[in-house]
């Protein structure tokens, strides 16, 4: 495994020095005519660039969690590098082979004679220097700033069956913490401070509050254990929060990981719906609030067991369900339990990254999941897809901000 791992490292960085080594021909012809101190400058720079790349993706697969806030940032810029680095490639492609296919014509007209080699567009490497700039800036904006740029999304929805009690009731959802990706503590505390001036009546999180291990959420349990609601503040688990992402030395290992996930959501004092069902009562009357673990389509896994949870919940008017896929919502949900009124579902993330301007919404999540963010319905049924908290991978967001979901439950038809 450790051997596999190296294997991969070494070809990956491998990788990287070629890719740079093919961009900085493009920035030696942009500077070629700077002033020497000047191109000597520009050149440390673009290699100090490269090396903290490198490093990164080294410090990334061998530095502990004590690490995590510069794995993060690390990381996520050396994404960012890349993908600006890649662009910059793909234009000197276009570059080199109009070179290759004129200096093959001026081969065949003088058969070999006297031909020269065909000198590097300057106007073209200035274009993709250009054309690095723009993901460079959008997403390196997408971490300093996106990554906690919470917002609040009101929905109200109408429920023929909800009690009189209820209605007015304000449901606040969260989803898709993933606490081993943070690191900035002051910003997420805000975005805590926002959930409790909202002084919701429920609060539902809708699974991953971490990324790979429960020891990432220790930093954050103080924050998070703030949330109260007077209803009570319930959660599920999403895929991960099982560590299946992480290589275990044993079993053992993973076992005791997930009983500290468990203990994690006690410490929280979240109430956690595995597979089961609980009332939510007001004057007397109730509804059900129904919890599934993680069941998600493709290759996602199916640990919840909705037959289970569901079983006794019929006699409720009104069901809520929380389950982490929103894939399970056409899969299952709707198919075979027509009553259930309300699913409140995360996952998707909106990719972290899209375009969201009035009622218009894109993201590339759409072209893997139908329901990928907002308010969905199909007959009398429900299903609000969260766009999450936090973040995973790039650590920041572009255009798909995170989120803090408040439904309003009102009684009647909309």
């Amino acid at each position: 495994m450790q051997q596999g791992r190296i294997i991969f490292l070494v070809v990956l960085t491998t990788i990287f020095l070629l890719l740079d080594w093919y961009v900085f021909q493009a920035v030696r012809t942009v500077w070629h005519d700077s002033p020497p101190t000047t191109r000597q400058r520009i050149y440390a720079l673009y290699w100090s660039i490269s090396v903290f790349s490198v490093l990164s993706v080294l410090s990334y697969n061998f530095l502990g969690t004590e690490w995590a806030t510069w794995k993060t940032l690390s990381i996520g810029f050396t994404f960012v590098f890349f993908v600006s680095k890649l662009l910059v490639a793909v234009v000197l492609l276009i570059d080199d082979l109009g070179r290759l296919f004129r200096w093959t014509a001026q081969v065949a007209v003088s058969h070999g004679s006297n031909t020269q080699g065909i000198s590097r567009s300057e106007f073209l490497s200035q274009a993709a220097l250009v054309t690095a700039a723009v993901p460079l800036a959008t997403m390196s904006f997408g971490i300093l700033s996106g990554a906690h740029d919470y917002r609040v999304r009101r929905q109200q929805i109408y429920l023929p069956n909800l009690p009189k009690k209820f209605d007015g009731i304000r449901l606040l959802q969260i989803s898709d913490i993933h606490s081993g990706s943070f690191f900035n503590k002051r910003a997420v505390q805000g975005g805590i401070e926002m959930i409790l001036n909202e002084k919701p009546d429920i609060i539902c999180f809708t699974g991953d509050l971490v990324n790979n291990e429960t020891k990432e959420v220790n930093d954050y349990i103080q924050l998070f254990e703030k949330l109260k609601a007077p209803l009570g503040v319930y959660s599920t688990l999403g895929n991960h929060d099982y560590g299946d992402y992480r290589a275990w030395a044993s079993a053992e290992d993973k076992r005791k990981n997930f009983e500290d996930m468990l203990l994690a959501h006690r410490r929280l004092g979240w109430r956690l719906l595995l597979d089961e069902h609980l009332p939510i009562q007001v004057e007397g009357e109730a509804i059900a609030l129904i919890g599934v673990q993680n069941w998600g389509t493709g290759r996602f896994p199916k640990y919840g067991k909705l037959h289970k949870a569901y079983q006794g919940a019929e006699e409720y008017p009104v069901k809520i369900l929380l389950s982490h896929d929103p894939s399970h919502w056409d899969a299952q949900i709707r198919p075979e339990f027509p009553d259930i009124d309300l699913t409140l579902a995360g996952h998707t993330h909106g990719m972290q990254f899209g375009i969201e301007i009035g009622d218009f919404r894109w993201s590339p999540a759409k072209y893997r999941y139908k329901q990928w963010a907002d308010l969905y319905r199909e007959g009398r049924q429900y299903l609000y897809v969260n766009r999450g908290f936090g973040y995973i991978g790039f650590p920041g967001r572009v255009g798909i901000l995170p989120e803090i979901t408040v439904l309003e439950l009102r009684s009647g038809r909309a």
